[in-house]
């Protein structure tokens, strides 16, 4: 499983596209949420969404980072009791986009930003609730003060843990006990994170928090919204999802390579992913299957050579051998440039676990390919190949590029389901006494 950071325009549409199938009528939340980008058309987009110019408005970053209000990055006030209108939001984003900001020491420019209407409460009002999901329990989070000072009054949080095993009553009954006294209607509160953490559930999200929440009789206001969901979950709930993107965090943009991953990924029904950890390292992955691309990247990491590590990324659901030959001769582009300044061998891990319906000859062959383009500088600056891999037709798979390989005069080691994946990572990094 990888745990992926969410816009929380995202978040917010994933909520109200699947509101009544966990809300039902006890709650209704009016979904009003506009992303802009830098190709946001400003003239247009008043025609699609007409509330822009009839509400008071909220503008604000959506970046993945936290505190905007505490950073003075949200725009909801001009001079009490002056509203933000349309154009105000407008300038201030053209503002913002032009301006280097940092945060948390990391340098960079927004280019994400949301527009919503503006909802007048008051401080008491705000309300806190969130889920994250661990290796043993579950955990709720509850509070009535909610906001920007949650963090100052975390020792006014409730913390409940709820067990794997827990049945719906056993769920309700919990977080029924442990609503925080200072909330004013208790039931009504519990009743919607009760609801809440089922849709975390279902929808696979691995951290889901409203902060602040404000609700105003039965409707619900979600002010803010930060969620991470389980990637390797998009089978299951992909329909449920939408259109969902995974960006980078603040302060980096994606490289060439990375990006051109991305547009391969955007045009195929398989999953293409690609990120540079350190182009000078020595050991580079090609995975198959995003949680067998934690597997491999954990394994490196708890052997101790995260620094190391070049690449994280997958390449799953089945892709074509013209796909698969991309996406390998963009990683082998990427590792061939230069020599490792130890004047060591680099190390590239293939592998995967057993595939279900990936035909894993055909995904070779595309591999084979990019092998046959590269091998002069895959020779030149010392490349040691390690496979292990099963699946449909893996026997297949396994002697193409064994023997592919060998006549390339590319040092190789071949391994079936027979080898666990992390003895593969174990076995390619003792051999080579990775320093």
């Amino acid at each position: 499983m990888a745990q992926r950071g969410i816009r929380e325009y995202d978040g917010k549409r994933i909520i109200a596209q699947n509101w009544k199938d966990y809300f039902g009528d006890a709650f209704e939340y009016d979904f009003k949420s506009v992303l802009v980008t830098p190709e946001t058309d400003f003239e247009k987009l008043p025609e699609e969404h007409p509330w822009l110019k009839t509400t008071p408005l909220v503008a604000k970053p959506d970046m993945l980072f936290g505190k905007r209000g505490k950073l003075g990055l949200v725009l909801f006030k001009i001079n009490e009791p002056g509203d933000v209108t349309y154009e105000d939001a407008v300038k201030w984003i053209k503002q913002k986009m032009q301006e280097e900001v940092e945060i948390n020491g990391v340098k960079g420019h927004l280019t994400h930003f949301l527009i919503e209407p503006f909802v007048p409460h008051k401080p008491e009002e705000e309300y806190y609730v969130a889920f994250s999901m661990g290796d043993d329990y579950d955990t709720v989070y509850m509070s009535a003060f909610g906001g920007i000072d949650v963090e100052e009054n975390w020792d006014k949080v409730s913390e409940v843990k709820i067990p794997p095993t827990a049945s719906d009553e056993e769920i309700e009954k919990l977080i029924k006990q442990n609503v925080p006294k200072e909330i004013k209607d208790k039931e009504k509160y519990a009743d919607f994170v009760i609801r809440a953490y089922k849709m975390f559930r279902d929808l696979h999200f691995v951290y889901f928090e409203i902060n602040p929440l404000v609700l105003v009789g039965n409707k619900a206001y979600l002010l803010d919204f930060v969620g991470k969901v389980d990637d390797t979950a998009g089978f299951v709930v992909g329909k449920k999802w939408g259109e969902l993107e995974f960006p980078s965090g603040f302060g980096r943009d994606l490289t060439p390579e990375e990006k051109y991953i991305k547009e391969l990924d955007e045009k195929s029904g398989s999953s293409l992913k690609l990120t540079i950890l350190n182009p000078e390292g020595r050991i580079w992955t090609l995975v198959a299957g995003g949680g067998a691309s934690v597997v491999y990247a954990d394994t490196v990491a708890d052997m101790g050579y995260v620094n190391e590590l070049a690449n994280y990324g997958e390449y799953s659901g089945n892709p074509t051998r013209t796909e698969t030959r991309e996406y390998v001769k963009t990683v082998l582009d990427l590792m061939t440039r230069n020599k490792h300044p130890s004047g060591k061998p680099k190390i590239l891990l293939i592998g995967g676990a057993i595939a279900n319906f990936t035909d894993v000859a055909k995904t070779f062959d595309g591999i084979i390919d990019a092998f046959k383009e590269y091998a002069e500088k895959m020779r030149q600056v010392g490349v040691r190949i390690y496979v292990r891999r099963g699946g449909p037709n893996y026997e297949v798979g396994l002697k193409k590029i064994k023997q592919a390989a060998e006549e390339l005069g590319l040092p190789i080691e071949v391994y079936g389901p027979e080898l666990h994946m992390t003895d593969i990572v174990r076995k390619a990094l003792e051999e080579e006494k990775v320093a």
